[in-house]
């Protein structure tokens, strides 16, 4: 939509209005250290709270509200609007949300990754919508000419007490965009019993209508006068380039109009697109058969050999031998070498892909020597910095609109997908081209979630407690995207369930072998807490199982007595980006999840033969979740799940609905990943091309019945992530279960037939 038919359809705006100037007040989200930055305030753009740049209020009483972040199914282009709409005290049915485009310099950190969109942002956008109430009362504080302190706004509405008058909204809203922006110590932000949004579960997405009815655009809904339409063949080997090639076949195509070879970019892979061929036609199906059609020899490069079978044993071979030490608590290499006996214990995850619902897909159109872009991105800043590279033009002549996401999980952070799309309509001298990646290219061109194979070593007292605690950690890490050989997760991956274990165990080791990547690695949705959690909470139920005591009885043991621990005591350096003074890991909301869940699902019943609950906790993105999955396998090996209690502690629940909505996606998520999920690689390329070979869980195998159960916290206190931390301890409950019912231990992952009798 052009800025002009914006500004018809959102009313008469002649009051206060959404400005192009830049005034933002920058703050940080936690008040860090003078000398250090954290949270918000560390990321690209900071935060910015200025009702200018995010709220317009036309004279008709229409108040527009911009989303600045990503929406792809968690709701926050509902959630931070009504954070803004209860501080303002706009009446919700007034309330219109408009998507911000790619500008960090205007609307603060825009990257929609991490967990972290209200932690972030909530206290900046309760100042937005607190300083435009107050610039309102001002206003009709002077139109009535009475102290401000008489006024009030109440429901899109100010009052003045003593007599009674009142004005809407859009009546002041001229006076209002006249005065100067108040200073943050002249705002006063509600009580948290004031508010009428916040915190409520009766508020439905401002997207669901438009949804339900295909009224919304999504990246691959993009239409343009005068639109072309391509798809690419890519190396199927990463590191891979053309040899030769022939489009004659292609070019014979109906409704093929082009064939245009992309050149790849060296290593390290960055956002870069990957090189190929791409066939431009009329349509996308006439585009996909005249792909088909090409005929190309590819040169696969340094990774032709990669392959799962083999690397595996890559894996196993680096875990098992000393490495790269990152955390090292008290004595543990010589307790074990003195241990009369050793418990020992190897994980596998195999590589999974994001696989959102909708693929990949950008449009692009060139006019002056401008590129502007529509895409389903997570990263709208990173898009417009990789479009301009790609294109050699300043980041001023790329716009970057950001459409609805069909899903993201991390994927649509890294926008090579954008920049094809720039490239194409460049070669096309600026005509419009959407590009549309299908299942397959998205499948085996993705930035996979790293393979890990994880090795746990212990030895335990007479109480059955461990006294010394190995963790090798082998998996390429996600900085070998970014730089050319980089090996080893870094001290910000082992810190997502790895180092900072917050374990009562006197001797702790945690080492990071340094293993190579042979794909593009990336952010999938909670990263490496998936691994590290499935190791560490399926190896905390054995070391229970040999101690013949019970699972939840011995994790609360091994956790300890509620204490708060400094990131540092763990050789944490990371903690996420987040104020260690704000964020110190806490064990006591850590044991009261687990006592939640526990307590929700019933543990400790008597269940029916084949039945088994298992339990599982993890911290990850500053939020404590437990879940306990009850399971069923029958006699044929199969699996079913009548239920599952997940215990989330967030800190405030400022959307409930969205918490209970992205904890039950969790919920499928990391049952889906857990039983079925699998990339594997031969001969250099990913084997799976669509749903058919990658898995996803059906509905017929997702759980009967989802409970979620959120810890209530007041809003003063800091919030945590939703999006990420209920995926983690999905994997480890549902095998602690498995061997519940069964006694069968599962140690690598995905489950599949491992059940199953010959």
């Amino acid at each position: 939509m052009s800025r002009r038919n914006w500004l018809k359809g959102v009313g008469a705006f002649t009051g206060l209005v959404l400005t192009v100037g830049a005034h933002g007040i920058v703050s940080a989200a936690d008040a860090p250290a003078p000398d250090k930055k954290y949270g918000g305030a560390k990321m690209p753009g900071g935060t910015v709270n200025n009702p200018l740049v995010f709220i317009a209020i036309g004279t008709d009483g229409i108040v527009t509200i911009v989303a600045h972040r990503s929406e792809m199914g968690q709701g926050i282009r509902t959630s931070l609007p009504m954070v803004v709409a209860d501080e303002l005290d706009a009446d919700w049915s007034h309330v219109r949300v408009v998507q911000a485009n790619a500008d960090e310099s205007r609307f603060g950190n825009q990257n929609t990754d991490g967990s972290r969109s209200m932690r972030h942002f909530f206290t900046p956008m309760r100042q937005v919508g607190a300083t435009a109430r107050l610039m309102l009362e001002t206003a009709a504080a002077s139109r009535w000419k009475v102290p401000v302190s008489e006024v009030s706004a109440k429901n899109h509405e100010v009052h003045h007490t003593k007599s009674g008058r009142k004005l809407g909204y859009g009546a002041l809203t001229v006076d209002a965009a006249a005065l100067n922006v108040p200073t943050a110590d002249q705002v006063r932000l509600k009580d948290d019993a004031q508010f009428r949004y916040i915190g409520k579960e009766k508020y439905g997405s401002v997207d669901f209508q438009n949804i339900v009815t295909g009224n919304t655009q999504y990246g691959i809904d993009t239409r343009i006068d005068g639109m072309v339409y391509a798809v690419i063949a890519r190396p199927p080997v990463f590191g891979g380039k053309v040899a030769s090639f022939d489009a004659a076949d292609a070019l014979k195509v109906p409704g093929v109009i082009r064939v245009v070879e992309l050149k790849g970019s060296p290593p390290p892979a960055l956002f870069n697109p990957l090189g190929g061929i791409a066939v431009i036609a009329n349509n996308t199906w006439a585009a996909i058969k005249g792909r088909d059609a090409l005929k190309i020899k590819w040169d696969d490069g340094p990774n032709g050999n990669y392959d799962s079978t083999t690397f595996k044993v890559t894996l196993q071979e680096a875990a098992r031998k000393p490495a790269k030490v990152m955390r090292d608590d008290g004595d543990t290499m010589g307790a074990l070498a003195n241990a009369s006996k050793k418990i020992e214990a190897e994980y596998y995850i195999p590589h999974l892909a994001h696989a959102t619902m909708e693929p990949p897909a950008a449009t692009a159109r060139i006019v002056g020597g401008k590129c502007e872009i529509w895409a389903c991105v997570q990263n709208p800043q990173a898009t417009l910095e990789t479009v301009a590279k790609s294109l050699g033009v300043t980041r001023e002549d790329v716009k970057v609109n950001v459409t609805l996401l069909g899903g993201g999980f991390g994927r649509k952070s890294k926008p090579d997908f954008a920049a094809e799309a720039a490239l194409l309509s460049k070669a096309m001298d600026g005509k419009p081209v959407k590009l549309t990646w299908t299942r397959e290219d998205d499948l085996r061109h993705d930035y996979l979630h790293t393979v890990s194979l994880e090795r746990l070593e212990t030895t335990l007292d007479d109480k059955g407690m461990p006294l010394a605690w190995l963790h090798r950690s082998a998996a390429p890490t996600i900085s070998s995207t970014f730089v050319v050989g980089a090996m080893g997760e870094t001290a910000g991956e082992l810190g997502m369930g790895a180092i900072n274990i917050p374990f009562l165990i006197p001797n702790i080791r945690i080492e990071s072998p340094q293993v190579p990547a042979h794909t593009r690695i990336g952010w999938f949705r909670s990263v490496y807490n998936i691994p590290h959690a499935f190791a560490v909470q399926s190896f905390v139920a054995e070391l229970a199982a040999a101690a013949k005591r019970d699972h939840r009885e011995y994790l609360l043991a091994l956790i300890g007595p509620a204490r708060k621990i400094a990131p540092k005591e763990m050789s944490d350096t990371t903690n996420y980006g987040e104020s260690p003074t704000l964020y110190p890991l806490d064990t006591g909301r850590m044991r009261n999840v687990v006592d939640v869940a526990t307590k929700e699902a019933g543990w400790g019943r008597k269940v029916a033969a084949g039945h088994g609950l298992g339990l599982a906790v993890a911290y990850s993105f500053m939020s404590y979740v437990a879940a306990v999955i009850e399971v069923v396998v029958n006699e044929n090996g199969e699996i079913s799940i009548p239920r599952v209690d997940v215990a989330i502690d967030c800190g405030p629940a400022i959307t409930p609905d969205r918490i209970r909505s992205q904890v039950e996606g969790a919920c499928i998520m990391g049952l889906s990943l857990a039983m079925t999920g699998e990339i594997t690689f031969k001969n250099g390329a990913v084997v799976q091309g669509n749903f058919h070979e990658y898995d996803v869980l059906r509905a017929l195998s997702a759980p009967k019945d989802i409970r979620v159960h959120i810890v209530k916290h007041p809003f003063d206190m800091p919030l945590g992530g939703v999006g990420e931390p209920g995926t983690p301890p999905i994997a480890p409950a549902l095998c602690n279960a498995i061997f519940a019912a069964t006694g069968k231990r599962i140690r690598d992952l995905p489950i599949r037939d491992q059940l199953k009798k010959a």
